[in-house]
């Protein structure tokens, strides 16, 4: 006997949320209720400030991971929803996985992966629109997998002319990465902002796809979305600039680069 498919949160009403500054949450996996989250505190990565550090920079540079956008969003988000603490509870239930799944198909959800010999390893996923990414979770299972994830997100948002990077909650490991603590009004003010037209965007789009070369797997997903982020164009977009780059060994050569020269 089949599970029942859990309803999704409507994804109009699920995008004006985050448009709004607020998110939804579970108690549990198998919990069907959700709850609406609007932080006082709230964590955010500015884009110029990301810490790259010297041992990351080298992994970057090493090219120990194979790094794509959107090649299997449905993998990260159940990685992500893995048991946590020592409650072994995740606040990722099925109906929220089912949600941002929807949004996914939709052009307004993405995932980073990052694989080893052929295997996930790491990633991360969020909602993108307009100049505005919300990440929500991350996973790693070998060391700096996460971080590797975060450090193409920085890059490819950058070269996507995004302009803010919600992290939703401030934890040791995102404050070594450089995010900070605002107030929720702040940060309602930076989300404003950032919902301008997204010409620029859809233009890079094109740019991207109409060249053709060093657009990873997943690359056209969410391409012609009024309200998506164009983050797989962009982050095909960077892959050209690694290639015209000449660097050697890795595009995470040019990523590390690219970081220590701004962060």
């Amino acid at each position: 006997m089949h599970a029942p498919v859990p309803q999704i949160i409507e994804p109009d009403l699920l995008l004006l949320a985050y448009r709004s500054g607020i998110f939804p949450m579970a108690d549990a996996r198998d919990d069907p209720e959700i709850f609406w989250v609007e932080p006082r505190r709230r964590a955010i990565l500015p884009l110029d400030g990301f810490r790259c550090s010297r041992s990351l920079a080298r992994t970057l540079r090493r090219g120990r991971f194979s790094v794509t956008c959107n090649a299997d969003f449905a993998a990260v988000m159940q990685a992500c929803a893995g048991p946590r603490g020592e409650s072994g509870e995740t606040w990722i239930s099925h109906r929220i996985e089912a949600s941002y799944r929807a949004l996914h198909a939709m052009g307004l959800a993405h995932s980073i992966e990052c694989w080893q010999d052929g295997a996930l390893v790491g990633g991360l996923y969020g909602v993108g629109f307009d100049r505005v990414f919300c990440g929500e979770s991350m996973f790693s299972r070998v060391p700096d997998a996460s971080k590797v994830a975060l450090a193409w997100l920085v890059a490819a948002l950058r070269r996507g002319g995004a302009e803010l990077l919600d992290c939703q909650f401030m934890t040791d490991h995102l404050a070594s990465l450089g995010a900070i603590e605002i107030s929720q009004a702040r940060y309602l003010t930076l989300l404003k902002a950032a919902q301008r037209s997204t010409e620029g965007a859809a233009a890079l789009a094109g740019a991207a796809l109409g060249a053709g070369d060093g657009v990873a797997a997943g690359d056209a997903e969410g391409e012609g979305e009024a309200e998506g982020l164009a983050l797989p164009a962009a982050f095909g977009a960077l892959l050209g600039d690694a290639e015209l780059a000449g660097l050697s060994s890795s595009p995470g050569n040019f990523i590390a680069q690219s970081l220590t020269q701004t962060s």
